[in-house]
């Protein structure tokens, strides 16, 4: 995580200014619902790239 940040540029008093825009601007009561569905969507992604990618065309008979 600390390399995810270090890529951004952004320090621990950075971090929190940004964490009380966000929640200025969404409000508490959408923070939870945009966190669940960036977890189904992250869940979903993961999902798809571990099952194997058919992509082969169907058998002439």
């Amino acid at each position: 995580m600390n390399n995810l940040l270090a890529v951004w540029g952004l320090s621990g008093g950075e971090l929190i200014v940004v964490l009380a825009v966000i929640l200025i601007l969404f409000g508490a009561r959408k923070i939870p619902d945009f966190a669940k569905g960036l977890g189904q969507g992250i869940k979903e992604f993961k999902k798809a790239s571990r099952e194997p990618e058919d992509t082969t065309p169907p058998a002439k008979s």
